[in-house]
């Protein structure tokens, strides 16, 4: 078994897609529009399944904003260096709730961007092995 995708609830497809790609990075992957059914997916990721987990964002038409109850964490990407990655997406007009850094307790080196639709994402800082 393996993860495939993870499905997002967006209140506006399109700046999310835009957040995914242009903030961090990822690629759009496909699109399905169901009019009749009254919804739009678009999957988008670093790369395409089998190689890679994807994320489908989900546009119900009409619903602008979801609540995101206390349940959700977060999503967990790896990054080559949180300081850069944090700086980038701070420049691409990504909000950053949470400095690159260590984690409470320990050395590695995280850090919490969040999406239009407030979703967390961490950026966990790729461990050097020697």
């Amino acid at each position: 078994m393996r993860i495939l995708h993870t499905m997002l609830r967006v209140g506006d497809l399109d700046r999310s897609i835009e957040f995914y790609t242009k903030v961090l990075g990822m690629k759009m992957l496909r699109r399905t529009d169901r009019p009749e059914q009254k919804y739009t997916l678009a999957f988008v990721g670093y790369g395409n399944n089998p190689e890679h987990a994807e994320l489908e964002l989900t546009y119900n038409y009409g619903v602008e904003e979801y609540e995101l109850g206390s349940a959700y964490g977060h999503i967990a990407i790896e990054v080559a260096d949180a300081y850069e990655a944090c700086a980038a997406i701070r420049s691409a007009g990504g909000v950053v709730t949470r400095d690159a850094g260590p984690v409470k307790g320990g050395t590695t080196v995280i850090a919490f961007v969040e999406d239009p639709d407030r979703y967390k994402i961490e950026l966990i800082q790729r461990r050097v092995t020697s």
